[in-house]
């Protein structure tokens, strides 16, 4: 099945292997991102021009900033920014679209660039500029946005990247040339300029492949969870002793006697805002440490790699197994049953649970099951949508065709503190917002001890019987050996 790329366009998984590249799906987006850091960090000449142009067009819009009076459509220009959606990589895990880099992200950058980056490009704590320093202390500038806003500056890179492979590996029938907008910034005309590459084509659009060195997953090294988490320890990085002390003074002057997670926040945020250097040392902190950055963010895409790839990719050739999978009718609501219930028998029954666990430890992020639930649906005549939001609150999937047939599925973990709450309300809020007719539920449990607090739930809300909630049995202990599976 074309599930991803090495399938679609024929070629070996060892040569993407030898050129670097994830082997990326082109069904749904997987959960991975650039991170510029690792640009800065490499040892690799060409990645470290990549990060100094991405430095340099910042320079750009910030004297363009500092002259104030930027012309709504020059605003647009310089900052506005589709989503890459052909790298097939975010957040968004219902195919490949998300939200791009908006009017919002404008202002918000412009502002940033005003304020935050007084000595950008003149650093003295730190080895040299960075982009993440946008979301260390302002709002409006998260994760996404910078993995978005480092993907589209080193766009021309990633085009050029791809146009290599697949000249040399990739059938000209699977071939076409693009005209690609902001391919490369003209500093002379101080536009983007588009150009045109030689690119894969799937379903009618190019696809880019990206170098799994630069690639992470989770958080950017830089960011703003390890800022607050390791805060403590940067004032010893300060080496004027006094300024270390009054540092210190201050921080914990702003603590009560019994502090909550809340008051040691508040106490960060005017720490900062007293001394807004330490964001520089925190960011030198991290500089110094970077071959740690490097070898975690091995550790992920590998990760990635066996559980998105191999592990989920076994799932759907057992599934594929099952003939009548991929081409089921009915409305959605008896689609979107079977479709649960083939997986559910998969996973109990036929060897499945296993793509929950890595080193025997089980997945705990529901956002795994949605990518894995959302690969079942390859070849659907129905429109599945996921994070729909359609007024009060989104749900995990929507399957829809047309306004009059939609369906609903909400996926829990079972070991999920709200579990009670949300089998309470949250589906019947968001069919009632979306018009569907119909919610399904869906429990993994991973341990005999999550399956009784979960039937202990279902007999107290009197659901036991409910013929709209599913639960899944992953646990790998009350599975047959792969011998006698």
């Amino acid at each position: 099945m074309d599930l991803y790329f090495s399938n679609y366009f024929c070629v070996s998984e060892e040569a993407l292997q030898n050129y670097g590249a994830f082997n990326i799906s082109l069904v749904t987006d997987l959960p991975l991102f650039i991170d510029p850091f690792l640009l800065f960090n490499s040892s690799n000449e060409e990645y470290q021009m990549l990060h100094d142009s991405i430095i340099r067009y910042l320079r750009f819009l910030r004297s363009k900033s500092i002259a104030g009076n930027v012309p709504p459509a020059l605003l647009k220009s310089w900052y506005n920014f589709s989503e890459v959606k052909q790298n097939w990589f975010g957040f968004c895990i219902s195919g490949n679209t998300g939200r791009g880099l908006g009017k919002k992200f404008a202002q918000a950058l412009d502002l940033n660039l005003q304020h935050i980056f007084s000595n950008f490009g003149q650093e003295k704590i730190t080895k040299g500029s960075h982009l993440e320093k946008l979301c260390l202390i302002r709002s409006g500038v998260g994760r996404d946005m910078i993995s978005d806003f480092t993907t589209n500056l080193i766009k021309g890179y990633l085009l050029n990247y791809t146009e290599t492979f697949a000249v040399n590996h990739i059938h000209p029938s699977l071939r076409a040339k693009k005209s690609i907008n902001k391919a490369a910034f003209s500093y002379k005309f101080e536009r983007w300029m588009p150009k045109t590459y030689d690119l894969p084509v799937c379903k009618g659009d190019y696809v880019i492949l990206t170098p799994k060195d630069i690639l992470t997953k989770d958080e950017t090294w830089i960011n703003h969870q390890d800022l607050y988490i390791e805060f403590e320890d940067i004032p010893d990085a300060v080496e004027n002793d006094v300024l270390r002390a009054e540092i210190n003074n201050y921080f914990y002057s702003m603590i009560p006697e019994e502090p909550t997670k809340d008051d040691y926040g508040r106490a960060i945020d005017s720490t900062i805002r007293k001394f807004p250097e330490l964001i520089d040392y925190f960011i030198k902190y991290k500089e110094d440490h970077g071959d740690e950055a490097v070898k975690a963010s091995e550790l992920k895409v590998v990760t990635s790699y066996q559980l998105y790839i191999k592990q989920f990719g076994e799932l759907i050739h057992l599934l594929n197994k099952q003939t009548d999978f991929y081409n089921l009718i009915g409305d959605t609501e008896d689609e979107t049953r079977k479709r649960i219930e083939f997986f559910k028998d998969v996973i109990e029954n036929k060897g499945g649970h296993s793509i929950f666990y890595h080193k025997g430890e089980p997945i705990s992020r529901e956002s795994d099951a949605h990518i894995l639930f959302r690969l079942t649906w390859y070849t659907t005549p129905s429109d599945v949508s996921r994070e729909v939001n359609d007024g009060r609150g989104p749900a995990d999937f929507k399957i829809s065709r047309g306004s009059k047939d939609k369906t609903l599925v909400e996926f829990k973990l079972a070991k999920n503190t709200k579990l009670k709450r949300n089998l309470e309300k949250q589906l019947e809020i968001y069919k009632n917002a979306s018009d569907a007719k119909v919610g399904f539920k869906v429990i993994i449990f991973f341990t005999e001890q999550e399956y009784i607090r979960v039937e202990g739930i279902l007999d107290e809300l009197k659901m036991v019987n409910d013929p709209y909630i599913y639960l899944v049995d992953a646990r790998l202990d009350n599975k047959p050996s792969g011998s006698k599976a």
